[in-house]
């Protein structure tokens, strides 16, 4: 194995050069608190239906679910973290890694579960994902 340089135009080398799996291990986040504590682990890589919290930037303080995660940008796409364009339609922002913090797993994939060492039945109940609160319904008119 070798030792990665000190000079940082080979580092940005490295990382716009990686392979897809080593651009999936670069892609790790850091857990909350409750989460190191469960797990005993610091950080996981991001995936799809995880829901993370950001840290930085105008959305600062929002927990959102992760929609699409990008390895070729090193980004990640949030549901409602949104900027309008030109024509004032509202368009997907890409999110830095170093912005966000993993705050819920998605813990349908087997060798998450394997690799956090999940009990099935907690598995269960955290891969449920948090549904949007129900509206109530508009009250029937009488007849």
């Amino acid at each position: 194995m070798s030792v990665p340089s000190r000079q940082p135009r080979r580092q940005r080398l490295a990382k716009f050069e990686a392979d897809h799996a080593e651009r999936r291990r670069r892609m790790a986040l850091p857990l909350s608190r409750e989460l190191r504590r469960r797990y005993g682990r610091r950080s996981l890589p991001v995936r799809k239906g995880d829901t993370v919290r950001i840290l930085s930037g105008s959305y600062e303080g929002r927990e959102e679910r992760v929609a699409k995660v990008d390895r070729r940008g090193y980004t990640v796409t949030l549901d409602h973290v949104t900027g309008k364009t030109m024509e004032a339609k509202l368009k997907p922002l890409p999110v830095q890694l170093s912005h966000l913090v993993l705050t819920r797993l998605n813990l349908a994939d087997p060798w998450r579960r394997r690799v956090l060492k999940v009990p099935e039945g907690e598995a269960v109940e955290d891969a449920a994902a948090p549904e949007a609160p129900e509206t109530p319904s508009a009250p029937e008119a009488k007849a």
